[in-house]
């Protein structure tokens, strides 16, 4: 969409050649400068009749709600707003910033420098779809930085436009001294923000770890998936600070894409570097989000990944990659027999863990090795993922696994996503790979895996390993 922005004091005029029926409503939020309150003042494009804020407890913060048109106050009930039967043009309120920050338990962990509220929390607004869009500037005390998912607007200073997206969790907003830094990569500009810990840290190893595990992903197909990504890297609590360096990921599609970090940065560099946790998570955005029903399929594709894409880049050799996939497709094989993919995904977690990780992964192992060896090494799983991305990517909806791959299949010549579908998804036990495996060359003896270059389809093993 191409859009304009013009701003002029006070709200912001937003003009788009896109949508004769597209609505932008102009938020301004401004942060008091002991950082405990905030006011927020809204003009919506269209009348609305319908406000309300995503978190049950944001009612609690909030006060001196109004129409700021005639001043006449405006009642809340279960999270939202009762508003005039002609709709609502202009609205005012504010909210308690503090009292809200005290209910994020990750607060616990931070300096007192910077702090997160989500904007479940404190931003009232109305459904967006399609072409619509909330246009949010912030005014914010000297020395004081914000960082939020949504994109940026170019030009203007803490500027953010959100748009429609599947809403997979509740985004957070950071405030206070940040540190922040916006990266460029092929395809992309990464927006990165540290969040402050009780101890010091250097920062500058942390952001070139950011830098080079993204560009890994780019070894998929030469570009990152989003252009305006956010990343941000918390300090994991005790419990997790004792293990890996990256303690745990996950991508939250809120108003935009955010992959958050949870990390101890105590720990050496070196083993920053050889955790496959951050690439797991970006290698997510090479995909829309996927609902919970079929959640094997983007968590599979991501371990898949998460193992090819480290090899590609060096941190592995080839033997490791493959001697952790056949591990995950044993620890997959082995969790839950009795049941299929998606009944292992609707179950959810509980004891098949492994299965919706790693059945998935032999997905997408199956997938590749089909459309390289059919197409003589012209066609792999990267080439039509990069095709997605041009024409799907960023997604602003949540899509099933069946919509997927029949998308994947329309990037191809004949179809190789629905077939494994129909053959595997509602099948007991798991994806027979070994003799695939067999036939790449991967032969599993004595706790160890090793790679024969004599077998019959040796060259595809090796391709896959290696950057396109």
């Amino acid at each position: 969409m191409k859009a304009v922005y013009l701003f002029l004091p006070g709200l912001a005029l937003f003009a788009s050649v896109a949508s004769a029926n597209a609505s932008t409503h102009e938020y301004v939020v401004t942060v008091a400068s002991d950082m405990r309150h905030m006011q927020v003042e809204a003009a919506f494009g269209t009348p609305v009749n319908n406000i309300a804020a995503r978190s049950r407890d944001a009612g609690d913060f909030l006060s001196n709600v109004s129409n700021c048109d005639n001043d006449a106050p405006i009642r809340i009930r279960n999270r939202r707003m009762l508003l005039p039967d002609d709709g609502l043009s202009c609205l005012r309120y504010s909210v308690d910033l503090k009292r809200a920050a005290s209910r994020e338990r990750r607060n616990g962990l931070l300096s007192k420098s910077n702090f997160i509220v989500s904007p479940a929390a404190w931003l009232w607004r109305p459904d967006i779809s399609n072409d619509d869009a909330i246009i949010i500037r912030f005014e914010l005390p000297e020395k004081t930085d914000v960082s939020v998912p949504w994109a940026a607007v170019a030009g203007e200073a803490n500027t953010y436009r959100l748009v429609d997206s599947p809403e997979t969790s509740t985004a957070f907003a950071a405030f206070g001294q940040l540190q922040y830094r916006e990266l460029e990569i092929p395809g992309a500009r990464l927006r990165v923000t540290i969040m402050q810990s009780r101890e010091t840290i250097e920062v500058d190893p942390l952001y070139d770890w950011v830098r080079d595990t993204a560009l890994t992903v780019n070894l998929a197909y030469g570009r990152f998936p989003n252009p305006e990504a956010s990343v941000v890297l918390f300090p994991a609590d005790r419990a997790w600070s004792q293990g890996d360096a990256v303690t745990f990921g996950r991508v939250v599609r809120d108003g935009g894409e955010t992959v958050e970090l949870f990390v101890n940065p105590t720990k050496p560099i070196v083993e920053f570097y050889d955790s496959w946790t951050a690439t797991h998570e970006f290698s997510h955005l090479m995909m829309p989000y996927v609902s919970e029903e079929h959640r094997w399929i983007s968590e599979g594709f991501a371990s898949y990944y998460q193992n090819v894409l480290m090899a590609r880049a060096g941190r592995y050799t080839e033997q490791r990659a493959w001697q952790k996939l056949w591990e995950g497709f044993e620890r997959g094989r082995q969790s839950r027999p009795e049941m299929s993919m998606n009944e292992a995904a609707r179950e959810g977690w509980r004891g098949a863990t492994m299965k919706i990780y790693w059945s998935g992964a032999a997905i997408a192992l199956m997938a590749d090795i089909e459309l390289r060896q059919r197409s003589n090494g012209e066609e792999s799983l990267d080439a039509v993922l990069s095709r997605l991305q041009d024409c799907c990517l960023p997604s602003d909806h949540s899509w099933s696994g069946i919509e997927f791959f029949k998308k994947l299949d329309s990037l191809v010549d004949a179809p190789v996503f629905m077939p494994l579908y129909k053959r595997y998804a509602n099948t007991a036990g798991f994806p027979e790979v070994r003799l695939l495996l067999e036939e790449l060359g991967v032969e599993y003896e004595r706790g160890q895996v090793r790679l024969r270059d004599n077998a019959v389809a040796a060259d595809v093993r090796t391709a896959i390993m290696q950057t396109p």
